[in-house]
């Protein structure tokens, strides 16, 4: 495989943020599973220790780097040390850039410092019951008056649901004449009229707090207004290449994961006096996921290069997005089989594996919406023949 294009100064970031993680995520995750939500005190040790919000300026408590392979570095960690339910991810590259994006001074000072030191906890609510990926399908609603927004409506599966003190919410403000013109508001715990339905109970990702909203009659104050009014759907569209990136990222750091702990386990478990690992069916499984995971993280790696040079485009992202998923549950699969009965006791861990990996095809955009993605542009009249690109 070709050799991965990390600086020095990333991989000591790498064993610093490792050891972070064996001392001080890792010997709580049981218990936080089985709470269903992470302790508050995970994100100001992390916080205190530089791993959240890493790309800002110092003025705003981050390193001054945006180069995404610093985050690259945290999801990869993350999923390998099976502590992805921990999403800091979520809080630290997915929302926090909103702010800097479409925010203006103010916010940024308001809310960055305390979002990189981890006393804020940060959660974006887009999707609704009847609205997933078809964001026009969006149903909340906010009213404009003179110094204020009046908020109305509900969101569900919003990943920190819970632990969020400051939430990015997407609601309709024009949606008689367009059901794109929507705005994006910061609503803060306290707001009246903000409430929390329950902790959500999923397959996977036990640790994960993902809970209902709910906005009744929510005074928004302008302040509070994240970007230009009515431009939200721009904005949520602006962010979607690097929320499938950091995905990728992650659903492919799981799935080495899954491929390591099986051909681990094959060269151990006997059958008919001799180690799974010595069946030709073992062996190719085993050949054909590993050339699939090469193969993927180098495709990815060049995705990362590209969004660093301000290049990666959407249609990229969505193949990256589409390709790692399927591959995690893919690896996932194939890795229980390989154990046979053991892959399905929960005290191996391809078993959680498995569980975990399949939210990866459905949020961020399900694997149907990625390949309507790629289509459009691939059966689309720009598109290029291959022996007539710009490699």
């Amino acid at each position: 495989m070709l050799p991965r294009a990390f600086t020095e100064e990333q991989v000591m970031f790498r064993d610093a943020y490792r050891k972070f993680l064996s001392t001080e995520i890792v010997p709580h995750m049981e218990a936080w599973r089985e709470a269903g939500i992470v302790d508050r005190e995970a994100f100001r040790k992390a916080g205190e220790r530089g791993f959240l919000m890493v790309w800002p300026d110092e003025k705003y408590g981050g390193m001054g780097d945006p180069d995404f392979r610093f985050e690259q570095v945290i999801i990869e960690e993350t999923a390998y040390a099976r502590v992805g339910d921990w999403y800091s991810t979520l809080h630290s590259r997915l929302v926090g850039p909103y702010f800097t994006r479409f925010g203006n001074e103010e916010q940024c000072q308001r809310f960055m410092p305390k979002c990189a030191s981890g006393e804020l906890i940060l959660a974006i609510a887009m999707t609704e019951p009847d609205a997933g990926s078809d964001l026009a399908g969006m149903r909340s609603t906010a009213v404009e008056h003179d110094d204020h927004w009046v908020l109305n409506g509900s969101k569900t599966y919003i990943s920190n649901g819970i632990n969020a003190d400051v939430v990015i919410v997407a609601a309709k403000t024009d949606p008689e004449n367009n059901p794109h013109a929507m705005t994006l508001f910061i609503v803060e715990r306290g707001m009246e009229g903000f409430e929390r339905g329950r902790n959500l109970e999923k397959m996977g990702m036990k640790a994960q707090d993902t809970a209902e909203l709910f906005f009744n009659d929510v005074l928004v104050p302008k302040a509070n207004v994240l970007g230009e009014p009515h431009k939200g759907f721009i904005y949520l569209m602006e962010g979607l290449a690097e929320e499938r990136l950091i995905g990728a990222c992650g659903y492919l750091a799981a799935a080495q994961l899954s491929w390591d702990l099986t051909c681990e386990y094959v060269k151990e478990r006997k059958a008919f006096g001799k180690p799974l690992a010595a069946f030709q069916n073992t062996q190719f499984k085993l050949a054909e996921l590993r050339t699939d995971l090469d193969i993927a993280q180098n495709y990815v790696d060049q995705c990362v290069a590209a969004f660093n040079d301000g290049a990666l485009t959407a249609v990229d992202a969505a193949k990256a997005k589409l390709v790692t998923s399927e591959l995690q549950v893919k690896v996932a699969d194939i890795g229980v089989q390989l154990h046979g009965g053991a892959g399905y006791m929960d005290e191996y861990p391809i078993s959680r594996q498995f569980t975990d990996a399949k939210i990866a095809t459905i949020y961020a955009g399900s694997s149907e919406v990625m390949k309507i993605i790629v289509s459009r542009d691939c059966l689309g009249d720009k598109y290029q023949p291959f022996n007539t690109r710009n490699f």
